[in-house]
């Protein structure tokens, strides 16, 4: 169900350009503030009808991947400290879309599943992140896309 948007208007006092923003123009982690804000936005309008964060559906999505991975591993490649991947585990089992078991290969370890519902889920999110990337990447050459990504990796690897 779509949530109705509230029209917000910003006046600039008489004399002012809205879009001088003075030195802070020069600024990377404004700029880069500024586009997450986007791209959340974007993303929340997206899966508003799924009810899944994007740290859900990367848990989702990663766990498609890799059948079986361990708690640990999912906190790895996520990037996230072992409190916060339990957290999105523990909401993601409670709704009947992902499931713990017992590792095959290490006794001390659980093995992270995707239930039935999970894989439609999955797949119904794979459809609107084909959407939001589409969107997305509309701005940009195929080149940009490519150097957007190399760039954006630099930062965070």
């Amino acid at each position: 169900m779509a949530r109705a948007k509230e029209s917000l208007t910003i006046t600039t006092p008489p004399g002012e350009d809205a879009g001088d923003i003075g030195e802070i123009r020069d600024i990377v982690g404004f700029h880069l503030r500024l586009a997450h804000g986007a791209v959340y936005r974007h993303f929340t309008e997206t899966f508003v009808d799924l009810g899944l964060t994007q740290k859900q559906v990367s848990v989702l999505w990663l766990v498609g991947d890799h059948p079986g991975i361990a708690q640990t591993g999912l906190a790895q490649r996520m990037r996230m400290d072992r409190a916060t991947t339990m957290a999105i585990i523990n909401r993601l089992e409670a709704r009947s879309l992902l499931e713990r078991g017992k590792s095959e290969t290490d006794g001390r370890k659980q093995s992270l599943n995707l239930t039935d519902d999970g894989r439609a889920m999955l797949a119904t999110a794979k459809e609107a992140i084909r959407a939001h990337e589409e969107w997305l990447k509309s701005r940009y050459t195929a080149r940009e896309v490519q150097l957007l990504i190399e760039l954006l990796t630099r930062l965070h690897e």
